[in-house]
């Protein structure tokens, strides 16, 4: 059995982190077409109550992903360097998309970055997975 120790609360906060700014877009995704029914102005008051939760966790899973990345020993693979750079990018898309999505008032834009901020989101779980296992 592994100590509790520093690696572990930086691991947790990291998994944390992204489990609510994941999980809570899958959520959001499915509570919509609900909230509409309920009132036209539902899915925006829930969004922005979502993003005082999902801004922090993101925040949180960027700080935790920089000390992550201090704690890497040099020499890592070709490989793990390639899927770490694409992890990242996909961090640096999903944030971007995820700002636009937030403050643009085009609901095709916000279609468009929804769902670019989910699958890229997605996509970054797996890459994050392919680094601890690949």
């Amino acid at each position: 059995m592994n100590d509790f120790d520093l690696d572990t609360i930086r691991i947790s906060l990291h998994i944390l982190a992204a489990c609510v700014w994941v999980g809570g877009q899958v959520v959001m995704g499915a509570l919509v077409p609900v909230l509409r029914d309920i009132s036209p102005d539902a899915p925006k008051r829930v969004a922005n109550q979502f993003a005082k939760v999902a801004w922090p966790a993101f925040g949180l899973a960027v700080v935790t992903g920089i000390w992550n990345l201090l704690e890497i020993e040099s020499g890592q693979s070709t490989a793990y360097n390639i899927t770490l750079g694409v992890k990242l990018l996909l961090v640096a898309a999903v944030g971007i998309s995820a700002a636009v999505h937030s403050l643009t008032p085009s609901p095709a834009i916000r279609g468009i970055t929804g769902a670019v901020g989910l699958f890229g989101s997605l996509a970054a779980v797996v890459f994050g997975v392919m680094l601890v296992w690949g």
